[in-house]
């Protein structure tokens, strides 16, 4: 695995890579704006492999994207190889549907030290959810960002991730009730302690991802990726797009419905990957974090 091949997926050209914040910022605002996070493998009959050298090749070599395990995962490969003192976190996912977080630790995150302070980066959340830049670890301080207000609190050993959004504007009034448009300002995202993990404790995660019916990635084919001033994300046959903050504190949502050949086009044109199978577009009503 080669260092340099990431960078050039990513499109990353700063040659200093000093262990800094400036360069941590740099190196994760272009993974998550270059590496989509995706199952789509998954519904075009393939699997989806654990392991770090699997997970380069998918997403660096064949230039797919991967779920929060396989982009958390490169990304602490690529931060710990050039030098940044990194630990790898596991977290509670908030279930909306349930108004609970997950029974078990489901997603990995990093906390990287720099100059005594520490920052939680996550390059697995995507969708309208994603962080931006690096998130200092501090309780009950807004941290205000392109994509929303962020906010981490700390109640005894865990630290809680919560975000507050703009309102928004939709532009097709008839996805106005439609399931997909998340109306509340305020979101619980995950809670997680400071212990720390190694990716192998996810690996069951992917295992009930590939085998399980009531498994929310089977049921649901997805994929999104940032952009300068929004996300786009796929969800079976639909398009979103978010533009943050397009006027008066207000975002702008934008939805299409395609068919199966714009799903090919646009896999390329907006995601710029390619599929290796035939995708099944596939979309449940209980899909999470949309």
């Amino acid at each position: 695995m080669d260092i340099e091949a990431y960078f050039e997926r990513i499109g990353y050209k700063n040659s200093g890579n000093k262990p800094d914040l400036e360069t941590l910022t740099d190196i994760f605002e272009h993974h998550i704006r270059a590496i989509p996070l995706e199952n789509l493998n998954l519904h075009c009959g393939k699997s989806l492999e654990f392991g770090l050298e699997a997970t380069f090749d998918k997403l660096v070599r064949k230039n797919q994207g991967g779920l929060c395990i396989h982009n958390n995962h490169l990304l602490y490969w690529a931060l710990t190889t050039i030098g940044f003192e990194t630990t790898m976190l596991g977290s509670y996912i908030y279930i909306i549907q349930a108004k609970k977080y997950s029974n078990s630790m489901i997603h990995p995150l990093l906390m990287v030290a720099i100059d005594g302070k520490n920052y939680i980066v996550d390059a697995g959340l995507g969708r309208f959810c994603q962080i931006w830049q690096p998130l200092e670890l501090i309780s009950g301080k807004d941290q205000p960002q392109v994509p929303s207000i962020f906010r981490l609190t700390e109640e005894g050993e865990y630290w809680y991730l919560d975000q507050i959004r703009r309102e928004q504007h939709t532009a097709n009034q008839e996805f106005l009730h439609s399931d997909l448009l998340d109306k509340n300002t305020y979101r619980k995202i995950y809670s997680f302690t400071l212990t720390p993990r190694t990716i192998d404790d996810f690996k069951f995660v992917l295992e009930f991802y590939l085998t399980s019916e009531t498994s929310v990635f089977k049921k649901n084919s997805f994929c999104s990726l940032q952009t300068p001033d929004g996300v786009y994300c796929l969800l079976g046959f639909t398009l979103i797009y978010r533009k943050f903050n397009y006027k008066d504190n207000m975002d702008l949502v934008e939805f299409k419905m395609l068919n199966e050949e714009e799903i090919e086009k646009e896999m390329k044109n907006i995601f710029g990957i390619s599929l290796e199978g035939k995708l099944v577009p596939k979309h449940d009503d209980q899909f999470l974090d949309i």
